[in-house]
This record gives C-alpha cells, structure tokens and sequence, in this order.
C-alpha cells in the first residue's frame, strides 16, 4: 500500500468556533482514535488533496508535532455547497488489529462479450474488506475474461487472498450491456429465421 505524510499540529480548543476559524485559516480539523487515546489535531487542506481524490488506498504517517502515526483516512466530511473538506477522521494501524476498508477494484482479462460489441458497465468501484494491516492490498484484481454479452460478474467469484470480502457476495461488479443496435440486429436474424 502507498504512504503518504500529513503534518498536523494538536488541538488544544475544541469547539465550533475554534473549528470555523481553523477552516478559514486554510486548516481541516481531524481527529485519529482506534489507539490508546483520541488525538484531536488540524492540518493544511492542501496535503489531503492527494489522498481523497483519488481512486487508491493509502497508508498514512500521521505526524502530529514530532510524534507518528501510522493510520488509514475513515471518513471525510464535506460542505454540502461548496464541497469544501470540513473534517477527517484517521483509523490507527495496530499490526495484530483488523481494519475494514474500502478497495478499487481492478479489471484483468478482456470480456469476449465486449469483444462481440457489448459495453462494460462498472457497478462497483470498491469492494469493502477487512484484513491485518500487513495483508491489506492496494486493489482486488477482478478477471472478466468469460463476461459474455448480457451476463454480470459479482463479488462471490473474487478469491481473496489473506483477507475477507465484507461486500454483499451477490452484488454485481460489471455487467456486459448489449447495445441497442446489436440488440435490434438480433431481432432482425431471430424474425428472419421464423420465416
């Protein structure tokens, strides 16, 4: 899994006020637990741009004055009009704990309906698992190799490896549409074959 470093500094007032006045000042408050204690802490808004705006997973290493942390972001919360990032909140690693987390998934394979004119259709983009710290991985590989036209893949044919799928295994992950002309054109050889 990637790393990515977040300064931050500790709270010492908590409060709404305090809150607004950190997020004009370019600042996100947060807060980590899952260890021995809460940190309240804040950090710049510009170091969390690499971590939620994108697809991947990352391990952090949460440095609040001097002291680190290694933690995995939990949830982040935004304005509901100017989607600006108003709070995170980090989940402590512990290397004998599970974590449960959010994965991309991963296409491999190419899809024979695809091949013949279907369109592949995502359903999920991430599947949720739970796994030890060091079992965690950066994607789960998905292979659409036999996704014939019509036909969708679901999260019970991933094998998972050193962790557990907590996604509903008979949710689809992609599903091979057939499009409207293929679908016409099939129309036309069923009719003409009646004939």
């Amino acid at each position: 899994m990637k790393t990515l470093e977040i300064i931050g500094f500790k709270r010492a007032n908590l409060g709404k006020q305090q809150s607004k006045e950190l997020r004009n000042d370019s600042f996100v408050p947060g807060v980590l637990y899952g260890g021995g204690e809460q940190v309240h802490f804040y950090a710049p808004v510009i170091l969390f741009r690499d971590l939620i705006y994108t697809p991947e997973v990352h391990e952090v290493d949460l440095n609040i004055e001097g002291t680190h942390y290694r933690a995995v972001l939990q949830d982040a919360q935004f304005h509901p009009v100017n989607e600006m990032l108003l709070h995170v909140d980090f989940l402590e690693l512990q290397d004998d704990k599970p974590v449960k987390i959010d994965v991309p998934v991963k296409f491999v394979g190419v899809s024979p309906g695809v091949l013949a004119g279907g369109k592949l259709v995502t359903k999920l983009r991430a599947i949720k698992i739970k796994a030890l710290p060091a079992n965690l991985p950066d994607f789960v590989e998905v292979n659409i190799s036999d996704l014939e036209l019509g036909k969708s893949i679901k999260v019970s044919k991933i094998q998972p490896d050193n962790y557990e799928i907590l996604t509903n295994p008979s949710a689809p992950i992609a599903t091979v549409t057939i499009p409207r002309a293929l679908k016409s054109a099939q129309a036309e050889e069923a009719r003409g074959g009646k004939k």
